[in-house]
């Protein structure tokens, strides 16, 4: 008997892809589209990511290793967050080319997949709906990050 029903080939990258909150509800034929457009970069610790003002053209989820997001040139002083694996960060450039609102450094040598905002674009018109779930995720991960800041400022009571 023919089985044709192959099943899909998994890597490490795809099962760590599946645990990001960003792609979780892609199934696993949707994944492996979308990992086809990501891209894998090596930083040495204490070099520089993206800085300050530059126009963001990704987003970028840390697969090992840990990433500082400061203030420009105030050191730790300006520290706003350290991430390890399986979080991510400039989100916000999927979404537009405004400028980086911080900098962001490896804190120790890691390894950071990439999703450029061209390629999220192309995905936005060959594949609606798998760029649709990456949106959904996107604007709840948005909408935390803002209620958490609006409660840690008291700035807005009801949220």
């Amino acid at each position: 008997m023919v089985n044709l029903f192959r099943p899909r080939k998994t890597t490490p990258r795809l099962e760590r892809l599946r645990n990001l909150s960003l792609f979780v509800n892609l199934t696993p034929g949707e994944l492996q589209i979308v990992d086809g457009l990501l891209h894998e970069r090596n930083y040495l610790e204490g070099e520089v990511i993206f800085d300050e003002g530059e126009e963001g053209q990704a987003i970028y989820i840390v697969a090992a290793g840990d990433v500082l997001i400061c203030r420009q040139g105030q050191g730790d002083a300006g520290r706003m967050a350290q991430l390890g694996p399986g979080t991510f960060f400039g989100e916000l450039a999927l979404l537009d080319n405004s400028p980086r609102s911080a900098q962001a450094r490896a804190a120790t040598a890691c390894q950071l997949i990439v999703f450029f905002r061209d390629d999220f674009v192309g995905l936005l018109d060959t594949h609606a709906r798998i760029a649709s779930k990456i949106s959904r995720e996107l604007a709840r991960h948005l909408g935390a990050r803002m209620r958490d800041m609006a409660l840690a400022t008291g700035a807005f009571q009801h949220l």
